[in-house]
Order: C-alpha cells, then sequence, then structure tokens
C-alpha cells in the first residue's frame, strides 16, 4: 500500500540528478589544471593535493584566502552570460595569496543556487577551470548546493579558497617597506569584482538596463561591466626572482588608498598622483551618470588600478618593463617616505583598514583627461 502523501527530495525542490549531471559537464575542464600533485581526481569529499616539495623549505608558510565574487553575479544572471564570473572568483582569490609572496597551490569553490541547472553550473565552474589554469592552481574540490525557496530558481551566488606556499624569509609585506620606495601601479581590466552594489544602484536610478545598449559605455551595458577581473599571479610570481620587490597590494574593497596603506610601516605615507593616469570610461560614465566625481568613489572603485607593487628604487624601472611584457600596463604613481607621519585628522589621508594600522595614503592632484 502506498502512501500518496509521501514527498521526496525533488518535490522539495532539490534535483540530485541535475547535480550529478553538473559534475559531469565540469569534469573536463577541472582535469585540466589538476598536476601530478593533485589525488583522486574529482568528485571525493575532500581533495588532495601532495606537498611533499615543502620537505625542501627551511620554513614553509602556508597562505589562504576566501572571497567571492559579489552582487556582479545579478549581472551575468540578468544577461544569462555564466563563463567569466568564475575568473572574477579566481583573480578575487588567488591574486590576494600572491601579494605576500606565496605560489598558490590550489583552490575550492562553492556554488549556492536555487536550482541546479547543469548547463549553467558547467559554465560557472569552466571559468574557474580556465583562470587556474592560468595562474597554475589546482581546481581539487568544490561544491554545488541546491537552496530552493531561499534563492530563486536563476539566482546563485560562488565563493572560493586558496591555499599557497612561501618561503618564511621569502615573505613580502611592510618590514620589507623602506623610505624612498617606489609605488608602481598595475592597470585593471575594468571593475573587477567591487562595487557593483553602486554600479547597480547608479543604473537602477537612471533606468538603464543591463541588456540595453549604450554609445556611452561602449556597447551592451551588461556585457561592458562583467569584463572579468584581471589575473595578477603569473606575472607577479615572474616578478619575485629579480628581487627588489618589497610589497604587493591587491586593490579590491576600500580602493586604492586604503589597500595600499595595508601593506606599508607604521610612520610612512605616500602621496599617490592622480594625475599619472587617466581611468578607463566606464568609471567615468558611471560617475557622470551619478552625478558625482571620480574622487568621491575612490573608497569603492579601483578607477584603473587592480594591483600595486611597492619596490627598491632601482628595481623599479626593471619591474615596470617586465609587466609590460606581460601586457600588464604598469606606471610609477608615488614614493615611500618614512618618518614624520602626517597628521591624520588632514583631509585625505586613510591609513591601514580592516584592522591593519599600516602607514598612510592619500590621492592629490586631478586625474588625467
Amino acid at each position: 500500500m502506498t502512501d500518496d502523501t509521501s514527498t521526496s527530495y525533488r518535490d522539495a525542490g532539490v534535483d540530485t540528478a541535475a547535480g550529478d549531471l553538473a559534475v559531469e559537464l565540469m569534469k573536463s575542464a577541472v582535469g585540466k589544471t589538476h598536476g601530478p600533485e593533485v589525488f583522486g581526481g574529482v568528485g571525493g569529499f575532500a581533495g588532495l593535493f601532495d606537498v611533499s616539495f615543502l620537505k625542501a623549505f627551511r620554513q614553509p608558510l602556508l597562505a589562504t584566502s576566501t572571497d567571492g565574487v559579489g552582487t556582479k553575479v545579478a549581472i551575468a544572471q540578468a544577461l544569462d552570460k555564466h563563463d567569466t564570473i568564475g575568473q572574477d572568483l579566481v583573480g578575487m582569490v588567488v591574486d590576494d595569496i600572491v601579494v605576500v609572496g606565496a605560489k598558490p597551490l590550489f583552490m575550492t569553490d562553492y556554488i549556492a543556487c536555487g536550482r541546479v541547472v547543469p548547463e549553467r553550473i558547467a559554465d560557472i565552474v569552466a571559468g574557474i577551470a580556465r583562470a587556474c589554469s592560468e595562474t597554475r592552481t589546482a581546481l581539487v574540490g568544490g561544491e554545488t548546493a541546491e537552496h530552493p525557496g531561499l534563492l530563486g530558481p536563476d539566482d546563485y551566488d560562488v565563493a572560493g579558497a586558496a591555499v599557497g606556499a612561501v618561503e618564511s624569509d621569502a615573505l613580502l609585506g611592510p618590514h620589507l617597506v623602506a623610505d624612498g620606495d617606489v609605488v608602481i601601479a598595475m592597470g585593471s581590466s575594468g571593475l573587477h569584482s567591487n562595487g557593483f552594489s553602486l554600479v547597480r544602484h547608479i543604473l537602477a536610478g537612471r533606468g538603464i538596463g543591463y541588456t540595453d545598449r549604450s554609445d556611452e559605455f561602449g556597447g551592451v551595458v551588461g556585457e561592458v561591466l562583467l569584463e572579468p577581473t584581471r589575473l595578477y599571479t603569473g606575472p607577479l610570481l615572474r616578478l619575485l626572482p629579480a628581487g627588489g620587490i618589497h610589497a604587493f597590494s591587491h586593490v579590491t574593497g576600500g580602493g586604492i588608498a586604503a589597500n595600499l596603506a595595508r601593506v606599508l610601516p607604521q610612520g610612512s605615507r605616500v602621496e599617490v598622483e592622480r594625475s599619472t593616469w587617466s581611468p578607463p570610461p566606464v568609471f567615468r560614465v558611471l560617475s557622470d551618470l551619478a552625478g558625482s566625481t571620480l574622487e568621491s568613489a575612490e573608497g569603492t572603485w579601483n578607477l584603473g588600478i587592480g594591483m600595486i607593487a611597492v619596490v627598491a628604487p632601482d628595481a623599479a624601472a626593471g619591474v615596470i618593463e617586465r609587466l609590460g611584457v606581460d601586457g600588464i600596463p604598469a606606471w610609477e604613481i608615488g614614493r615611500v617616505a618614512v618618518g614624520s607621519e602626517p597628521t591624520l585628522t588632514t583631509e585625505g589621508w586613510e591609513q591601514g583598514a580592516k584592522g591593519v594600522n599600516g602607514g598612510a595614503v592619500r590621492l592629490m592632484g586631478q586625474y588625467r583627461d
């Protein structure tokens, strides 16, 4: 006798078969990120990574980072375009690992969705895998969770975590930064993955849709905004053997000044010259639509600088040249001064961020047209 009132997991909105199909569709892309250090392939309860090479380290340090993509996923969902958001995730996570001088080893991802659409999940993971391959990071595991009733059928969010390793005496950071060091900016590819709540607010206020074509934006609005985050890990790791690199700063939430201040020692300061670069058009268009200035968005957007290096003066020219060879625009934006720390009540100075009491930074002058 059957109970007509019985229900199944699928009746509750969770389709495990769709989840299994998604895994099958992503297997090939994920497998391409695996080297001989990865054990067990895809689908285990835990990813396995051989770290025998750490035996050769005198004092190995593990570096770890976790992050998400934020509300940029809303634009991917609106355009039904999901193959670039994975690169944003890797950029946000793995490029934090290299900031301390560590080589990324492996990464895991987490996708929460209202309904598993296998092809959509596979597109997201394929983007993660491509970026992992570019940064030589093994994608060793992940999870796709279906949350009906909590998320809409076409809603999802992505997050990830990565682990890297660095020799303790090769660690980068404020302890190496010295008076006279050169501060070098590296160009961003656009908004990267920060400040999209403000972007969405501006567009909504002006009645502009993501699928609208705009001469100001230079194309379909959402496609311009989805430009994936530039990946810096490979080029930065290639800089390290030549020496002279003292610190890196990943320009994410908080903007240029706050993130640079985090990697400067207390008692130091940098005045960043706005005149050394022209923020890309997307920032100018959004500021104009908001009826505000670029300066007012400096604590939210990267304004064209995605990563910063603090280097010894005699290394600066070589760093800029090598980054250019790797296709990353780079230029000097200021110098470190140690001692006679400014009075931080003076307008414009930022000192540290996110619990770090570092140096002081302010942006000076006007942006180049």
